[in-house]
């Protein structure tokens, strides 16, 4: 990994946003292990409700845009820690929530920090190494990421299966873990391509390019895929086969465990045969496990499903921001990276509703079917990708100026 990251500099920079992607990812993972059987069995959400609620969690990735305009005078590690900040007080006020209207202005306050922290973690990544390395250092951190989160959720499942933990408890140790992960990354380095360059707090506020639209593309067509399946795939687990937090708990563990072993190749896949075909084949292994979990009854090919969907999910995230990474400026990528949370929120707050109501009333197939639909006009797409020809003027002037 030495062999990637050019200076000392860059070697302080990617161990503190290891680091702090580690304790961040320890808390969302402990939140997303138990938040489900939080809303089924402490709150009683019915079906369409986690629709509702998984709408009014993306209103902020939707409207992130904004946010990260409003505080475009902070440098990016101090916009992470206030993200990750925002992201604990959210998380540990869950526990005196009672109902679905009493939830509401914690998921919203928590969606705020966590939509932030996406948009700031991968820009602050990719500046510690080098365009044809970014990849290879995602994966790297994603994989690292995972084990925090397989920590956590190993906490989780023996604290509920021991009854040593509460719902209310398990909120506050994610929101601490947050608030540590906020301190983390506050001395985190001013790098570009992995050098130490002038510091420069200010960005443009709003970034929206032409040169940009691939990317937007992608990411509104992942909105609309990620969300159908993050909203009721856990769900269909709990309602249907009524697992319990532990079951669920340990679900996700195997993921995590498969993640941690295997990130790190993706990235370097990513970088060693492209953006483009990665593309493509994730989202051909999307549509078999989607349309695994829409027709198939037996509890073992829908968990085998949940697991290839979500090992295979960083590939389009990594994928699309590597991408990005080739074609911008390096002043356009961490507001472009917000425009593009903005496209897959354009999607993602009116498909859970949509399909909310939907699985009301015809049941929960229709809307993994709507899923693969996606995930086949996303895999289309991927062919007018090719960051060598579609680089944005600003790059190729940057690109001059330093030969």
């Amino acid at each position: 990994m030495r062999n990637t990251l050019p200076s000392a500099e860059a070697q302080r920079g990617f161990m503190l946003i290891t680091l702090t992607t580690v304790l961040a990812s320890f808390a969302m993972s402990g939140q997303q292990a138990v938040v489900t059987n939080f809303f089924e069995n402490e709150l009683r959400l019915a079906g369409p409700q986690f629709g509702y609620i998984t709408a009014i969690r993306e209103i902020p990735g939707f409207l992130i845009i904004f946010l990260t305009a409003l505080f475009y005078r902070l440098s990016l590690p101090r916009l992470t820690t206030l993200a990750l900040t925002t992201l604990a007080i959210g998380y540990a006020l869950f526990s005196i929530a009672t109902d679905f209207a009493t939830v509401t202005p914690w998921v919203i306050l928590s969606s705020m920090g966590y939509h932030t922290w996406l948009q700031t973690q991968h820009a602050l990544a990719m500046s510690v190494t080098t365009e044809n390395k970014s990849g290879a250092i995602l994966g790297h951190v994603t994989a690292l990421g995972n084990l925090g989160g397989l920590v956590a959720m190993i906490i989780m499942a023996l604290g509920f299966y021991l009854n040593l933990m509460t719902f209310a408890s398990a909120f506050w140790v994610t929101g601490l873990a947050s608030l540590a992960a906020g301190i983390m990354i506050l001395s985190f380095p001013s790098l570009r391509n992995g050098v130490p360059h002038e510091v420069t707090t200010k960005r443009e506020p709003i970034v929206i390019h032409k040169d940009y639209r691939f990317y937007y593309m992608l990411n509104l067509l992942d909105g609309g895929r990620q969300q159908i399946f993050f909203s009721f795939g856990l769900w269909v687990l709990a309602h249907k086969f009524n697992l319990d937090v532990t079951r669920l708990t340990i679900i996700l563990i195997g993921v995590s465990l498969v993640n941690t072993l295997i990130g790190r190749r993706v990235g370097k896949l990513i970088d060693r045969f492209g953006e483009r075909p990665m593309l493509a084949a994730a989202n051909v292994l999307y549509v078999v496990a989607l349309t695994g979990y829409a027709f198939s009854d037996n509890i073992w090919v829908l968990v085998a499903c949940y697991t290839v969907y979500s090992v295979i999910f960083p590939i389009s995230w990594v994928g699309a921001n590597t991408y990005l990474r080739k074609i911008a400026s390096h002043h356009d990528i961490a507001p472009s990276i917000a425009m593009g949370l903005t496209m897959q929120h354009v999607a993602a707050v009116i498909v859970p509703l949509a399909t909310g109501y939907i699985l009301n009333f015809y049941g929960y197939q229709i809307p993994f079917m709507i899923a693969c639909a996606f995930a086949v006009i996303t895999m289309i797409s991927t062919r007018f990708i090719n960051p060598a020809t579609q680089k944005s003027q600003s790059r190729l002037a940057e690109d001059a100026a330093v030969a």
